[in-house]
């Protein structure tokens, strides 16, 4: 167990897992930038997490302070590099909070934290889990993944509490993968409802995404039944159901025309499934993702929306 938590990153949900490390009775520092540190430190609320507000206990920083005995990184895939390198950690376990892949290298979370900090032992918290309602102290469960079981039974004694279960997994690479897809194909289930396809149309993609993802973790080195866990199946269901799910607004707002760039110029915070399609699909090699390649096609304007739907439901019939 880890007395003091540091949570690099204040979006909505760093700020929710530090009011979760605090609830189970950790010291918190929540690390922001310098602007937001200020306003969080003064007002004890985050304009990205509305209506919470932060507990007195919880010290608010702009900078990396002493890094205490466990780091939970909260940084957008897209930055966690950078984010990395302005904070350097330095020889305390880091806990990877985001979800992606990288863009410029095709890498995973832990992978990124690897080459920055090979020095800090890495685990990934992935789960069906919206900011908000783990703010609110609501019931949810998550996993975390690692290879060191020892590490991962500390993260869940310090993190877990009577409404948050947290779940070891010894696969991070299945949970990394789940959590990077999940938000692709949220998009398209968004896309659907949005062109208004239908419930059916929505359960029949998410089921394939669910097959499509399968095929992915099994090819990459994962093991295919985290695919059915908290961090692949859970996280897919609420992802591509929940109406607080970014991904599937960016989708839905697709599906009801509007434009990729404004939509995205409209969005509230990162979708980060969109900066992820890509080089997902890259990260997959020969593996057959249609659904996911659909969506990058949208999103990089190799074809429309209508067209990359045709494509999906013209394929070639077989078993399932």
């Amino acid at each position: 167990m880890s007395d003091h938590v540091t949570v690099v990153g204040a979006g909505a949900w760093g700020t929710a897992l530090a009011i979760q490390a605090h609830r189970a009775g950790r010291m918190v520092t929540l690390v922001a930038r310098p602007a937001a540190a200020a306003a969080i430190a003064v007002s004890r609320t985050n304009a990205r997490l509305p209506g919470i507000t932060l507990p007195a206990g919880i010290r608010v920083a702009d900078g990396m302070p002493d890094a205490g005995d466990l780091v939970l990184w909260v940084a957008p895939m897209q930055h966690l590099r950078d984010s990395l390198r302005t904070h350097r950690p330095t020889g305390v376990p880091v806990v990877v909070c985001a979800k992606g892949v990288e863009r410029q290298t095709d890498r995973l979370p832990l992978e990124v934290l690897a080459e920055v900090a090979p020095d800090c032992p890495g685990a990934i918290l992935s789960g069906p889990n919206f900011a908000h309602e783990i703010a609110l102290g609501l019931p949810a469960a998550s996993v975390v993944a690692a290879a060191d079981a020892a590490l991962r039974d500390r993260i869940a004694a310090t993190l877990s509490t009577g409404t948050f279960r947290l779940y070891g997994n010894d696969d991070p690479v299945g949970a990394q993968l789940g959590g990077a897809a999940k938000n692709v194909i949220a998009i398209a289930a968004g896309a659907v409802i949005g062109a208004g396809l239908g419930e059916n149309a929505r359960a029949a993609l998410v089921t394939r995404g669910l097959a499509e993802l399968r095929r992915l973790v099994a090819a990459v080195g994962g093991k295919a039944e985290t695919v059915m866990g908290l961090s692949g199946l859970g996280d897919l269901l609420l992802t591509c159901t929940g109406p607080s799910s970014r991904n599937f607004a960016f989708g839905h707002a697709l599906g009801r025309g509007q434009g990729v760039a404004e939509t995205l110029a409209a969005s509230a915070g990162v979708v980060e499934g969109a900066s992820t399609a890509e080089a997902l699909l890259a990260r997959a090699g020969a593996v057959e993702l249609p659904i996911c390649r659909a969506v990058a096609d949208v999103i990089a304007g190799r074809c429309s929306l209508a067209e990359a739907m045709q494509a999906l439901l013209s394929r070639p019939r077989r078993d399932e």
